[in-house]
């Protein structure tokens, strides 16, 4: 099966839902980075081990994530947790599933709550760089 995961875009993703710019990803990044790099990198389909353990750490969002988030997957994930395909009793179809798949929605959860808890850790440095 070809990889259909695109690593850049989940960076992209990952750091747009965090409300990071390009240039403060650069910034955690290093001297050598700059907006227009983080915009190229976001464009290629496999990123370096390495950058890609940078950016979890810069982030602080798995590696794993950049490397297995597929919308698409995560897609019919979600659809499938409310896709039953018994039709018995019509007023429930589609919303019952016999056997729900919880694990990647768990997964999908404690990132969210990972993703939150950073966004308040930077309002808190932003907070505490204004006033000083």
């Amino acid at each position: 099966m070809e990889q259909k995961v695109h690593q850049g875009r989940n960076v992209k993703r990952f750091r747009e839902m965090l409300g990071i710019k390009q240039e403060a990803l650069a910034f955690d990044l290093g001297d050598e980075w700059n907006q227009k790099k983080i915009s190229l990198l976001e464009q290629k389909d496999v990123i370096e081990e390495d950058l890609l353990k940078a950016i979890s750490n810069a982030l602080k969002i798995p590696v794993e994530a950049f490397q297995n988030f597929d919308e698409e997957a995560a897609i019919n994930v979600i659809a499938n947790t409310f896709n039953n395909h018994d039709h018995s009793n019509p007023q429930f179809a589609g919303v019952i599933n016999n056997s729900p798949t919880f694990n990647p929605l768990d997964k999908m959860v404690e990132l969210y709550e990972r993703m939150i808890q950073q966004q308040k850790e930077m309002i808190e440095k932003l907070e505490k760089l204004i006033n000083k």
